[in-house]
């Protein structure tokens, strides 16, 4: 990889963002794959590149109606965007799923026709399961989901017109689901010659930022269309496939692209010191040739690698994490590594070490186990959990600190039993008060139990009719006659059939949690806890971070940091763990401790030295 020479940090990537604009520049278009490492600016070259356009191409682009799409990974990514963009409509700026809705809105007997083939496939699969399956609570399930499915085929044909909410958990007979979003507008691409006509008329040039993580169902659709109009059509990918965390993603992506694409490489860190950018150059180093430069003008770094035994118990490892910090501190000069709040950033590289630290590990165990479920456990946003999170939650929270006012808005905005059917079918005041003894039972459940199971409360909100309950739980609820309204969300995060039978007896594993636990878990998910996750801090950076490791305490078979630091001899290193340990790493500004709860501490610190990660003095074996 070349580079011309500058001294100036600052500008050292403007062939990069040059190579942009000549991709987006009248009569050359070409499509390409940008890669932006960590800490790369990748949101200023993006930006520089959509005003270079809006300048050379704005008037001809609002001359015919037409705009450019930006799809971003978060909404707080398409807020900044668009501030820095001024808010001009020229640009489409949105999330994956917004854009996929913006897409399918209105094709609604095509939906129809689509979910009629999609539910009907996940009974058959369903009514196999059970036609092997013993008898049981899991068959008692599946009988349950079939019902509900069953019922909702039945009620397409009274659905006049879908609807969708990207940031609301869609519970409506007419809503669709997050991830039937994202399927309907890749299917509907693919097999729909006048919906690529309405994409490539309307968004002449469409980027999609952090493409990595980006549905691999959608990017192979946008990619085909690519290929088939590219004469009128610029797709543009940024992204970093080390940065990749989500399963769901195209894998392959940075490997398969057309040879006509262009491919800019951006080599600046303007995040972390030189000492972090020198280790993770060494962790990418065997996975692909990118390397980074870091900015003259950080601060050199401190780099600590703290090697303990595996065998320390859960009050021995907790204890340690606070010497870890007391010592950064001494070898930093920096008090911060020994204040509260989030002076320090902890990241855990296995979520089960979280999940156990902080009192929810029965719910995470029983979720995290189906792979039809675990993105949107990690991701926070399974409908099952967030009625749980989202509602349930801040109404008991509300109530118990005697806020009406917030009760009242929590209700209003989704109890059946206070919408305008509702209201218009009966007597409000005889609603009101028939909502109000709901809400009462509810908040019974802990006279008689200091912390009711999330089953109890499930069925208490069921029966009553306060609220209405997903299809994912609707199987736990339907035995006691539940009033709520059927609700449809397809929860899985993968490219496949999902199973079922799998996401049912998780889901029964996970309802006997606890409620408390629920808590503990939307602290974490959102940040809120001493931990955090390496999904939650993504495109985020930290002064000081500390990442917590521990095979024996994680017991996933996906991550092996045994294997990375050479605790297992001859073991080939996944690519997942790899990339978790790049992207915590890199999330730091000035100071970086790695606690490693190894079987084979001298093992493992031989190994990294031979392989240059780290110096001698940069390892500490004594800290327990």
């Amino acid at each position: 990889m070349s580079v011309p020479f500058t001294t100036n940090d600052d500008t050292f990537d403007l062939a990069a963002d040059d190579e942009i604009a000549a991709c987006l520049s009248e009569g050359a278009q070409t499509s390409f794959f940008l890669f932006a490492g960590a800490g790369s600016g990748k949101t200023s070259s993006l930006v520089v590149a959509l005003k270079r356009v809006r300048n050379e191409r704005g008037d001809r682009f609002r001359l015919y109606g037409q705009r450019i799409g930006v799809i971003t990974y978060t909404n707080k990514a398409s807020d900044e965007i668009e501030r820095r963009l001024d808010a001009d409509p020229l640009f489409a700026v949105s999330t994956i799923h917004s854009f996929a809705w913006s897409l399918i809105e209105g094709f609604d007997d095509d939906i129809r026709q689509w979910l009629r083939c999609n539910i009907q496939e996940e009974i058959e699969e369903l009514r196999a399961k059970e036609a092997k399956g013993r008898a049981g609570q899991a068959s008692a399930d599946r009988k349950a989901s079939i019902l509900s499915k069953t019922n909702r085929l039945a009620r397409l044909s009274e659905i006049r017109r879908f609807t969708y909410s990207p940031n609301s958990d869609n519970r409506g007979r007419d809503a669709l689901g997050h991830s039937e979003v994202i399927k309907i507008a890749a299917n509907f691409l693919e097999t729909k010659p006048s919906l690529r006509g309405i994409l490539v008329n309307r968004f002449p040039i469409l980027l999609i930022d952090e493409s990595q993580d980006t549905n691999k169902l959608l990017i192979e659709a946008l990619l085909a269309v690519q290929a088939e109009r590219k004469s009128v059509f610029v797709l543009g990918l940024i992204g970093d496939m080390m940065q990749r965390i989500y399963n769901d993603g195209k894998a392959d992506l940075d490997r398969n692209l057309p040879v006509d694409w262009a491919k800019p490489v951006k080599v600046m860190n303007h995040r972390c010191p030189a000492r972090i950018v020198s280790l993770i150059n060494h962790i990418r180093g065997p996975v692909d040739d990118q390397s980074q430069r870091p900015r003259s003008d950080k601060v050199e770094g401190t780099v600590r690698l703290f090697l303990l035994p595996s065998s320390l118990s859960d009050d021995a490892k907790i204890a340690t994490e606070r010497a870890v910090k007391d010592k950064m501190a001494d070898l930093t000069g920096d008090e911060g590594w020994t204040g509260g709040g989030d002076a320090v950033k902890t990241l855990m590289l296995e979520h089960r070490m979280a999940a156990r630290r902080l009192g929810f590990l029965p719910l995470f165990e029983a979720l995290y186990g189906s792979d039809n479920l675990k993105n949107g456990l990690v991701r926070g946003d399974l409908p099952g959990l967030r009625i749980f999170t989202h509602i349930i939650l801040p109404l008991l929270e509300s109530r118990r600190k005697g806020d009406s006012f917030a009760v009242a808005a929590i209700l209003r905005k989704n109890s059946p039993l206070l919408d305008s059917r509702a209201f218009e079918s009966g007597d409000q005041i005889q609603q009101i008060t028939k909502t109000r003894a709901a809400l009462e039972s509810l908040a019974s459940l802990w006279d008689a139990d200091s912390s009711p199971s999330l089953l109890k409360v499930l069925m208490s909100v069921s029966q009553t009719g306060l609220l209405k309950v997903p299809e994912s739980l609707r199987a736990f609820a339907i035995a006691s006659g539940p009033v709520g309204e059927v609700v449809v969300e397809s929860e899985d995060g993968g490219d496949q059939v999902p199973d079922e039978s799998d996401s049912l007896t998780a889901w029964r594993a996970a309802l006997e949690s606890p409620f408390e636990q629920i808590r503990h878990y939307d602290d974490y998910i959102n940040g809120r806890s001493a931990f955090d996750t390496h999904q939650g801090v993504k495109g985020l950076e930290f002064p000081r971070v500390c990442v917590v490791m521990g095979d024996d305490e994680a017991r996933g078979w996906l991550f092996s940091y045994e294997k990375l630091f050479g605790a297992k001899d001859g073991a080939q290193v996944s690519d997942a763990t790899r990339r978790l340990f790049y992207v915590t790493c890199s999330r730091t500004e000035k100071s970086l401790a790695l606690v490693d709860y190894t079987s084979s501490p001298t093992v493992v610190r031989d190994h990294v030295l031979r392989e240059g990660w780290f110096r001698e003095d940069e390892i500490d074996l004594t800290i327990h």
